[in-house]
Parts: structure tokens; sequence; C-alpha cells
């Protein structure tokens, strides 16, 4: 009996996707619940599992393939005997397991810490590629934060070394799997001192929703200037005792999160959206926390962050911050959002005028906190200073409105007893 292996649904407004890796070869056999493929989605990456025992038979879709919601990829064989040729693969590949895992386990006292680091350095979907390609992770040069392995460091890697020898690899990287093949690459045109390379999906998403932003919203941007000192006091003096009780430090995005809600209770109009004619009021916080991550920004959400503390929203930003180094955002953790807040000076950004993330019609960039010399009472003090810039949607928002949205937040970062109050 054959099952089809078929494109699951991907989530809110997701309609394709593109075959990233392939973790099973044709005539493999599959168990229940095995990790058949990985798509890649314009939001996140989405694994599929074999929901029956077999033999994978066909694979229908390759790497680099686009695919749609209910496309069959591969077909599963649930009669068919694994073909001695297989048989003898899997044999090989499960002696060299057994050889490596004695091995590991002689030396694993002395490996542990290192084995630790290694491990933390490299991101899921690069070890995957690593694994499938039979490549030591070692012998990668990571180019992400920290020196972290990427998917593309990987697959770079991969390329250099087919290409200085015009074939397959055999032996490298030293790990007893003998050949190693290198994974689809996405689609490289080289001129000197040219490469051209295809854009992941997440990142033509962006590229497309960016341009849908500017056509379809009226976006002007406001900014303002706010005074650090009494946050920067707060969090110096409960520094400590939040660690200890929470685990986390106290950063400054909840701050400027209760803020905005305080914010965005007084002119719901940055709330709401459009829809054709009408105007949808949200009486719900649902903030959206940008994050850079390695395949372009991402936007998880605070689920109704009105009800959260301090130490909430600082544990969930950290939480979607791991899971979004180590590829595990799901689609539900980016669906939705009322408002947007975005960081730019974890960066070093001094000003900016963030877009819209539609169909949300007001998006807050932070900046760069810096010492500058402002007058206060006739006197120039020096003090720490952040601009912040409000973009917001014309069409439904007006100018005063907006400017005094930016305001109501600056009065209660610079007196966080006032948004207490509120």
């Amino acid at each position: 009996m054959k099952n089809t292996i078929v494109v699951p649904a991907l989530g809110e407004s997701v309609v394709e996707a593109r075959i990233a890796h392939w973790l099973k070869k044709e005539g493999e056999r599959v168990e229940i619940g095995d990790i058949l493929v990985e798509l890649e989605t314009e939001k996140v990456n989405v694994e599929v599992s074999a929901q029956s025992a077999g033999v994978l038979m066909k694979i229908v879709a390759h790497e680099e393939d686009t695919v749609h919601i209910g496309d069959t990829i591969g077909e599963i064989d649930t009669e068919a005997v694994v073909s001695a040729k297989a048989v003898g693969e899997v044999g090989k590949t499960q002696e060299a397991e057994n050889v490596r895992s004695y091995e590991e386990q002689n030396q694993h006292v002395k490996e542990s810490d290192g084995d630790t680091k290694a491990a933390e350095r490299v991101t899921p979907v690069a070890k995957k590629v690593a694994e499938v390609s039979g490549l030591a992770i070692s012998d990668v040069t990571g180019s992400g934060v920290g020196g972290r392995v990427t998917k593309h460091d990987v697959e770079a890697f991969l390329h250099s070394k087919e290409t200085g020898d015009g074939s397959r690899q055999t032996g490298s990287g030293g790990n007893g799997k003998g050949i190693v093949a290198r994974p689809q690459m996405p689609a490289v045109e080289r001129k000197a001192g040219e490469e051209r390379v295809r854009m992941s999906l997440r990142r033509k998403t962006i590229a497309r929703r960016m341009v849908e932003s500017q056509q379809s919203a009226a976006m002007l941007t406001t900014f303002n200037e706010i005074d650090m000192t009494r946050v920067m006091e707060l969090r110096k003096k409960f520094k400590e005792g939040f660690k200890q009780k929470y685990g986390i430090n106290l950063g400054i995005v909840s701050f400027f999160v209760k803020a905005v809600i305080a914010a965005l209770k007084e002119f719901p109009r940055l709330n709401a959206q459009i829809d054709g004619d009408d105007i949808i009021y949200k009486y719900y916080y649902d903030i959206g926390v940008a994050i850079g991550a390695e395949e372009g920004l991402v936007v998880p959400v605070l689920r109704n962050a009105e009800a959260m503390s301090f130490a909430e929203i600082e544990m969930g930003i950290r939480n979607f911050a791991d899971k979004s180094s180590k590829g595990l955002l799901t689609l539900e953790d980016l669906r939705g959002g009322t408002f947007t807040i975005t960081n730019g000076g974890v960066f070093g950004s001094l000003m900016s005028t963030p877009i819209l993330n539609p169909p949300q019609v007001g998006i807050l960039g932070l900046h760069k906190i810096a010492e500058r010399p402002v007058v206060e009472n006739g006197q120039v003090v020096v003090k720490p200073m952040m601009y912040v810039a409000l973009t917001y949607d014309h069409r439904i928002v007006d100018g005063r409105e907006s400017v005094q949205v930016v305001v109501k937040v600056k009065e209660f970062i610079e007196d966080p007893a006032a948004m207490m109050l509120s």
C-alpha cells in the first residue's frame, strides 16, 4: 500500500514553501514520526514527519523546488522491503555510528565541555545539513553572532570543497562516513567580483511585504527624544534582585512595552487596523517585538501583553530570541500582533524610520542610548538620551494624535511611577 507525503497546512497566510532538505533517502526505511523533509516557508522552517511506517519509495519534489499546500512530495510504501543495497548502506552507517559512539564515550570526560560549546555555536538547520552531508561541523568557520555556524556557512564550505577538486569529497572531515555528497545548493551565478544567489523565501517575503507596506499605507514618522535617567536608575537598583528571583536581566524593552500599552489605551486608533471602509478597534494588546534572525527580521508576538508583568515580558522576549537562534520559532509565535516595537539600538542605530508591519498602523523604533548635553532648568547637563521614532498610517491616525502618543510614551519612561499608576 502506498501512502503519499503531502505539504501540510503551513499556518495563517502561508500558501507555499520550498524544499530545504530531505533527511531520508529513496529506498530507506522510515518509522512513524521520523522527520522526512524540512520545508522553508516565508516565516519559519517546518518539519514534515512520516505518518506511516514503510519504505520511502519515491521523492517527487526535490530540494529547492517550490511546493504548495496539499502537493504530493513523496511516497511511502507500507508493504515494501528495504532493498539489499539500502540495507547494506544502513548497516555501514550503523557500524560507523557504533564505532563513533564508542570513541566518543571514551573521550567524553575530556571533550564534554568542547562538545557543549560546539553545539551552542551551531544552528539546528546547519547541524542537519552537516549531518546529511557527513561533514564535521568543527571544520566550518561560523559567520553568525559569536561565531555561530549557520546553514549558509555549511553550504558555502561544501561548495568550496566541491569546486576545489570538481567532484565529491571522499573521507573529508575524518568522520568515517566515506563519500560526502553536497546537498542541493541555491542557484549561483558567478562573475569576477560578483555572486548571484537565490533569495530565501523569508528574504523574498520580507522584500515583498516592505514594498507592499510602502505602497498600501500612508506612512509618516514622528520623532522625539527621551531622558532614560529614571529607567537606568531603576534597572541599576533592582538588577541583582530581579535576576536572582527570575533568572533574567531587567532590560529596557519591558519598560517600553508597558509605556506603549498605557499610551495605546488613551489613543486606541494606534492599536487598530483598516478593513476596507471600516476601522477595527482592538481592546487587547498583542505586542510584536522585532528580532534580527539568521534569515531575516522576525516579529514574534507577546499575547495579551497588558496582563504581563515585567518579568513575564522579559522572559517572553528571551524565549523568542532563544527559539529564533535555534530555528524553533513557530507560526503561532509570529501570528497577528496589534502594534510593534523594534530596537535598532542594540545594533548601534542612533536614528531610523521603521516601516509598518501590515495590517498594523503603528510601530515604535527604539535607538541607542547615548550621553548628550541637554538644557535643564537653564543649565547644560549630560544625560543618557534615546531618540524614538513612531511610524504610523496617516489614513486613520492624525499627526496630532501620533505626536501625543510619542509624548505620552516619553512621559511614562521619564516618570515610571506615573506609568505604574495608569
